[in-house]
């Protein structure tokens, strides 16, 4: 049986076997050609998941490039172009659509070289996909096995503004500075491009903080200890810091640096990795709680 998401992934790792696939346990894939790398990456955003029916289509398409371009900092990449898989709605979401896409292009200055558009009958919840391409800054790119015991755990920014914006706009709320982050984030593409050449892992915060490092250490055959103390939030969350760890979709950046080294960017430093122990994860010394969802998980 194969019901949940880390099942399905699990049963495609049989399947893609080359190296530049790093296991399927990574952001985004390394494809060697003959005279350079590219970094080639995908993701799928449905409504009612990662946006709200309400939200204006111009907000959903900036969004949608800007986490793919999120997966290309984490490997300190710079973005080449960008493909889409579009899902038609009514003319007047699809105008919206276009305008967004336009100004996230133009923003990001990547070109839109082409993709595909269906068309669904049932008027189902819509889906829209992107793959993105890009070129690493360092080869090999930075990847989530490669954090190592000793390193220091550091993230970028401020966790828990998408959420904010998230409960500000369920409640019928529209101010644009407050819902910023969760309506267009920001991929972090110069920070990762200065972090790469230094780090040891690094990846994006997208599914929850707490997921997020428990798949690093996964990844790379270590324990991570979080300090929940050290975490930045932002102040709407302030005292709400377990759900800031957990909800995502901030688009920070999670990395590694040995002790000691001076950080590039501004970053906080927030954990430890140790050699693997009984637990993947700890939060103040101890296993993370699994009485509620580390982060988000398709099909769960």
């Amino acid at each position: 049986m194969i019901g949940s998401e880390d099942d399905f992934i699990a049963a495609l790792r049989a399947i893609a076997t080359e190296p530049g696939a790093r296991g399927l346990s990574d952001d985004a894939a390394e494809l060697k050609l003959s005279n350079t790398t590219l970094v080639v990456t995908h993701d799928t955003m449905v409504e009612g998941v990662h946006w709200l029916s309400a939200q204006d289509a111009a907000d959903v398409a900036w969004k949608l490039v800007a986490v793919n371009l999120s997966d290309l900092a984490a490997k300190g990449a710079t973005p080449v172009a960008i493909l889409l898989g579009y899902m038609l709605a009514d003319p007047d979401w699809n105008a919206r659509f276009a305008v967004g896409l336009r100004e996230a292009v133009d923003h990001f200055v990547v070109p839109l070289l082409g993709g595909d558009t269906v068309a669904d009958p049932a008027r189902s919840a819509r889906a829209i996909g992107l793959t993105a391409i890009g070129r690493p800054s360092v080869v090999p790119s930075p990847a989530r096995a490669d954090a190592r015991p000793g390193q220091a755990l550091w993230v970028t920014g401020e966790l828990g503004g998408a959420l904010a914006g998230f409960e500000i706009l369920s409640a019928g709320g529209s101010d644009p500075e407050a819902t910023r982050a969760y309506r267009r984030p920001t991929p972090l593409l110069d920070d990762g491009k200065a972090l790469a050449p230094l780090v040891g892992a690094m990846m994006d915060v997208s599914d929850g903080l707490l997921l997020d490092a428990q798949r690093m250490a996964q990844a790379s055959g270590t324990t991570i200890t979080i300090d929940s103390a050290a975490v930045p939030v932002v102040a709407a969350l302030a005292d709400r810091r377990d759900d800031a760890m957990r909800w995502g979709d901030d688009y920070q950046l999670l990395f590694t640096l040995p002790e000691g080294t001076p950080c590039p960017v501004p970053a906080t430093r927030i954990g430890s990795v140790m050699a693997r122990g009984n637990a993947l994860l700890l939060v103040d010394g101890v296993p993370a709680s699994q009485d509620r969802p580390l982060g988000y998980r398709h099909g769960d």
